[in-house]
Formats: structure tokens, sequence, C-alpha cells
């Protein structure tokens, strides 16, 4: 058996090692560093949980985190991070570790003094993040069964955001800015058309998905992949009213965020508002 050795002391429930690749792992129990110094035997009865972060950064930030906040907050994040990992079934960055559980903190302590936050996002994070806002709602379920600590709806889109952000592996601006446009070019084909969404539908679903990773291109200034000018120019001609959209589309992002939609991200636009404002009658 190895004898694993402390680097670094947190506080008496967190400590620092290196494993045989030379890589730090936060390590944490109750009471593992209690009466403990650098250099000591790791006490393997007591550990906990082990974290190794491959990115330095990361792992510094996850650090001077777990040095001040209580040992429960760590352990009901990663709870709920394990969670998210099993139910989402995608993968979440290892940012995740540090962002969630620095936000879930801060929800806790902002409970006990009774403040709460409303999120402008709520209804937005319900329709297009669906998935992550039932892992929020269960988050809360957790927090209230392990902790005690009741929180709001509000809460549980916040959380819902901070796992789309792993998922895309964006900052929580982007993310915000990211559902911001979804928001608003749903709005613009809304009232070109004069319709509502079947929000239950595949169809609507798919319109979604391409919205996500269309508006996270243009935070981020990617285009996607050029394609045939001749495929732009039938359907263009094919579909002129979801082209006429896409065009309010297209004066909307310039004017917002000073970006020009190419061709291809018309094209996919257009085909995509075809399919989707002709799923169900309009109405009015």
């Amino acid at each position: 058996m190895i004898l694993v050795r402390i680097e670094k002391v947190l506080n008496n429930n967190v400590i620092i090692v290196r494993n045989e690749h030379r890589k730090e792992s936060v390590i944490m129990g109750k009471g593992i560093a209690f009466r403990k110094k650098e250099g000591d035997i790791v006490d393997e009865d007591k550990i906990e949980k082990m974290f190794t972060l491959d990115n330095k950064g990361l792992s510094e930030k996850l650090q001077t985190l777990l040095a001040e906040i209580p040992l429960e907050h760590m352990e009901i994040s990663e709870k709920i991070i394990s969670y998210a990992k099993l139910h989402l079934g995608k993968r979440l960055h290892d940012s995740i570790y540090v962002t969630l559980t620095d936000h879930i903190s801060f929800a806790i302590e902002r409970s006990f003094k009774g403040i709460e936050i409303k999120n402008s996002l709520l209804w937005d994070t319900k329709r297009f993040y669906s998935e992550e806002f039932a892992v929020g709602l269960e988050a809360l379920k957790i927090l209230r069964q392990d902790l005690g600590v009741v929180l709001t709806e509000d809460e549980a889109a916040q959380i819902a955001l901070h796992l789309v952000n792993a998922e895309m592996n964006e900052n929580m601006s982007n993310t915000v800015d990211i559902t911001k446009i979804m928001h608003d070019i749903l709005s613009i084909v809304k009232k070109h058309f004069k319709f509502e969404y079947d929000e239950q539908s595949m169809l609507y679903f798919r319109f979604i998905t391409h919205l996500k990773f269309f508006a996270q291109r243009l935070i981020n200034g990617t285009d996607v992949a050029s394609t045939d000018n001749t495929l732009f120019h039938m359907v263009k001609e094919q579909y002129k009213e979801a082209f006429a959209c896409v065009e309010r589309i297209k004066i909307y992002i310039e004017n917002t965020y000073r970006r020009e939609l190419t061709n291809e991200e018309m094209l996919y636009l257009t085909i995509h508002i075809e399919r989707v404002i002709n799923q169900k009658p309009k109405t009015g």
C-alpha cells in the first residue's frame, strides 16, 4: 500500500495531496487534517471525497473556495453534480465543481439571511433547458432534505444555467447572452407569423437546439463551414416567407451585435423556421 502524504492543509476537513503522476488532488473528510501538518500521512479511513482536476487554474480556484466554505456545501454540490451527470447523460466541464459550488454556498448564505434574488431568465430557462431545469428542481429537494434550506424556482433556474455553462464550456455571461438571443429570435418568428409554438414537438426542440448553437457561435465569433450558394438561393426562393423572417433576424443581429449573418446561417435558419411554422395551423 502506497502511503499518501499531505502536501497542504486547507482546513480541518480539506487537504491537498499529489498522486504518483505529480497531479494535485483535493481530499475531503471530516477532521481529516485535525492536528495534521504538511508531510504527515493521510488517514485513509477519513477520506470521503477526492477530486483531481486536470486544469491547474481550476484546481487552484477549487482549493481557494474549499478553504472558505463549510464542508457540507461542497458535499451537497458534489451530490447535485453527480445527479446531473447521471440524469443528463452529458459531459460537464470540470469548472462546474467551482462555479456551482460557489453559487450554492452563496445561495445557502442568502437563504439564512432572508435575501431572495429573482431570476429574470426563469421562464426562458424552463423553455430552453427543460432537462437542466428539472435537475435544478431536484437540487432544491436535495438542499431541503439534507440541509433544511428552502430555495425558490429562481434558484433552480440559476443551477440549470450553471449546468448549461458546463455543457457548452461557457461562462455565465455568455450563457445569459445566448439565452437572450434565443428568446429574441423566437419572439421575432412568433410575431412575424402570428402563431404559437408547439413547445412539446420535436421540430420545436430541434429549432431550440439549432438556436442555442447558433447563438453560441455568434457570441464566440465563429461561423459555420461554407456551403454551395446554389442551395442558398434555392431555399430562398422556395421558402420566401421564412426567408423574409430570417432577414428580420439578420437586421436584429446586425443592430444588436454588430455581426453580419452568413448565407450559411441564413440558409439553416430558413429551413428550421419553415419546418417549425408548418407544424400546426397559424392563429390570429
